[in-house]
């Protein structure tokens, strides 16, 4: 600086105390950051993804698959000389190939559930919190309507109409679980288009669906995931639950509710057959609550 007077010597100070200045997190950073520091959270999704790991992999490992027959090994505890690691059900099958294979469907129902419910949700919560006025009243009385339905007569229905299907059910759930998602998302629209930049936006000539996929949903990404999150084990229990009503996935194919449903009445001669899926069920529902806690609170700007 030896040379400089006047304003040349304030902008090359300021010019390198910019370059010595300590470079500052991004909020993406600051939120990993905060869910790395969440213990609970971290060790829930190394669980979370070694189930899932093992659900894909483990089959191609297993001596016996989901639906092969052991005719001299039905109904029997756990065997590991015959491969029969966690026991048969009544019909010979391997209980821990059948838990695999339903471990499988159940993540399958969830995930394309809560991505159905996701893309109606906050597209229909979107539209409705930005137009506001009749158009928001009429989008949400409709959803109003659609909570006072029962759920089950709801489905009951849909298997009556279309039949039992694994895509039937995707959509069934999918269809119905929106109906929050749509409340969050129109309630944040309703505060975002109230922001200097949608005001800009706006200035420049946008027009409203413009705005909408360009300036409000962008914006909204950190309550989607951490929603979608918390729906996922929401889903998974509705899946469950249909499967033990007799609703849900059929044979030759299974899920963890179906397994429920079969390994309940015969608990006490074959506690095996229930114990295995329920274990498999509660400790995934227990790691996706401690995840979309911790993304909660990663993602939460009142925490920053």
């Amino acid at each position: 600086m030896a040379g400089l007077t006047g304003k040349d010597a304030v902008l090359s100070a300021y010019a390198e105390a910019l370059a010595n200045a300590p470079k500052g997190r991004s909020l993406t950073q600051d939120a990993l950051r905060r869910l790395v520091n969440n213990k609970a959270a971290l060790v829930s999704i190394f669980i979370l993804v070694a189930i899932v790991l093992f659900a894909l992999v483990g089959p191609y490992l297993l001596p016996w698959s989901f639906d092969k027959i052991d005719w001299a090994g039905i109904r029997k505890p756990p065997d590991w000389e015959k491969g029969h690691y966690f026991g048969t059900d009544q019909n010979g099958r391997d209980m821990l190939a059948r838990t695999l294979q339903g471990t499988q469907m159940s993540l399958i129902v969830a995930a394309v559930a809560t991505a159905v419910s996701v893309v109606i949700g906050v597209v229909y919560g979107a539209i409705a919190g930005y137009f506001g006025g009749r158009v928001d009243a009429l989008m949400m009385r409709f959803v109003d309507i659609m909570y006072a339905l029962p759920y089950i007569l709801f489905v009951i229905i849909l298997v009556v109409i279309f039949g039992r299907s694994p895509v039937l059910l995707f959509v069934g759930i999918g269809f119905l679980e929106w109906l929050t998602m749509a409340r969050i998302v129109r309630g944040q629209t309703l505060t975002l288009k109230q922001r200097e930049f949608i005001e800009a936006a706006k200035a420049g000539g946008a027009g409203p669906f413009t705005i909408i996929f360009r300036h409000i949903l962008p914006n909204l990404t950190g309550p989607v995931v951490i929603y979608a999150t918390l729906t996922i084990p929401e889903i998974i229990v509705t899946e469950s639950f249909l499967s033990y009503l007799g609703l849900g996935v059929q044979e030759p194919q299974t899920s963890l509710g179906t397994l429920i449903s079969f390994g309940a009445p015969v608990a006490e001669a074959l506690p095996w057959m229930l114990y295995t899926p329920a274990f498999i069920l509660v400790l995934m529902l227990v790691c996706l609550s401690y995840v979309g806690d911790g993304l909660r609170d990663a993602l939460d700007p009142k925490d920053r």
